[in-house]
């Protein structure tokens, strides 16, 4: 996603993580989906070759920093594995920790995951908590990656602070503003008052063009912004009564359900093909979602792509390393998750794509990259988010939180979105999901 993901500013006081995500994972190069990306050595002789898991676009290879461990470890060689999808890249890499093998040595965990994996799958990944100064970290980061026994499973990468990415490029041509204060003013506090900017840029928009590229993306941005998400703190399934959610629903209806969405499902091909092809205006943007607008826009983009605060302080991703007990090498895979996560190294993927680190030393020396800032015409992406990370609501995930996720943005939104359903028999479609995903 970042990640992954994943400021400047003291988010200490931040104390949560959203879902997310990001829309992409990590999985192995045979997998449907996946590609994989061989930064040297492969399995030259005499060399250790380490496999990384990830899931997005997590920096590490467009930051250089597979390139630059390598150089300072010639023993090493780097290979990480891509799937480019949430719902297929948890499911096996949950069957190859349960069978004993198959995993890469460096497997990534989104935050929606991270409660599973230590819940019921912490005695498959390694206790880094021995090997690390936990006190680089966010306390409430460490927490989520921590059993009840103690063991850290994950160290953190970045977390996901909330903004509004918008073409102005576009917003000119709907006659609507364009400078990125006044329409934060605009929208500000409630996401509904979003929706009302996406009903008048519709009035006059370009031939071809949507105001935003799905109802899923907004509500899991308005969903990032409620104190409820699916779990109580105490580990009771609330989803069918949160008021986070029931907000988050029906400002997704009023998209889904009108004429102002491109209606494409994020992180599918043709999603990236509408960032391309400038075929919609704005996206609900985390600081993950930096590098992979800027990798899928391309040249046409640079310049025309601006952000904007969001309607509120949302959190969408964040993600782990762990080490799995099944991998070959574990001593050195724990020395490279250790680098990958250190502030230094978060601070580089964050000038290289924004990716908003989870480690509190970092923050202050946080500088996106000069052509980073340029694309995105020279937006202070650096307060937006903090302004952002500093006020996030807390949210506690369950162990089931990715699928009821997956549940109400694949099946219930899009029943309405792309096939014409009504929002009750969206919500309908929606519950049955979640409940066969509950076992009840």
């Amino acid at each position: 996603m970042r990640t992954s993901t994943r400021r400047s500013h003291r988010v200490v006081a931040l104390a949560a993580v959203a879902a997310l995500a990001t829309g992409l994972l990590a999985g192995c190069a045979s997998d449907d989906n996946s590609s994989s990306s061989d930064n040297g050595g492969g399995n030259a002789k005499g060399k250790t070759t380490l496999t990384v898991g990830t899931f997005g676009v997590f920096g590490y290879k467009q930051a250089g920093l597979y390139d630059e461990y390598m150089k300072l470890h010639p023993n090493i060689s780097i290979k990480e594995n891509v799937t480019t999808r949430t719902d297929v890249y948890w499911p096996k890499v949950l069957t190859r920790l349960q069978a004993g093998s198959g995993t890469d040595d460096i497997q990534a965990i989104e935050v929606g995951n991270i409660t599973e994996a230590v819940q019921t799958q912490a005695s498959k990944f390694v206790d880094l908590g021995k090997d690390v100064d936990k006190s680089q970290w966010l306390d409430w980061k460490n927490a989520q990656a921590t059993s009840k026994d103690g063991k850290l499973i994950g160290l953190g990468t970045d977390t996901g602070p909330m903004a509004i990415c918008y073409r102005k490029d576009l917003f000119q041509k709907a006659g609507l503003p364009t400078d990125r204060d006044k329409l934060a003013s605009m929208w500000k506090g409630d996401w509904a008052k979003y929706v009302n900017v996406g009903k008048d840029y519709m009035k006059k928009a370009p031939k071809g063009t949507k105001f935003v590229d799905s109802a899923s993306s907004v509500y899991n941005a308005a969903l990032g912004g409620g104190s409820e998400r699916y779990y109580d703190k105490d580990g009771n399934v609330i989803w069918n009564k949160s008021e986070g959610v029931s907000k988050a629903w029906d400002v997704s209806m009023t998209v889904a359900t009108s004429n102002m969405s491109a209606k494409l499902k994020q992180f599918d091909k043709p999603w990236d093909q509408g960032f391309a092809n400038a075929t919609f205006a704005t996206v609900a943007c985390p600081a993950w979602m930096i590098g992979y607008i800027e990798q899928k826009s391309g040249d046409s983009g640079k310049g025309n792509w601006d952000v904007a605060a969001a309607p509120t302080a949302a959190n969408w991703g964040g993600s782990f390393l762990g080490v799995p007990t099944a991998g070959k090498h574990q001593k050195e895979a724990i020395a490279l998750a250790k680098w990958l996560t250190a502030p230094a190294q978060q601070a580089k993927v964050f000038a290289k794509q924004a990716s908003f680190p989870s480690t509190p030393s970092a923050f202050s020396t946080l500088k996106p990259a000069a052509d980073t800032t340029a694309y995105f015409s020279n937006a202070p992406i650096t307060q937006i988010f903090g302004d952002s990370a500093k006020t996030i609501p807390v949210q506690y995930f369950g162990i089931k939180d990715q699928p009821i996720n997956t549940a109400i943005t694949d099946v219930g939104i899009l029943q309405v979105e792309q096939k014409g359903k009504t929002p009750a028999q969206g919500w309908d479609a929606a519950s049955k999901e979640i409940k066969d995903v509950l076992g009840q």
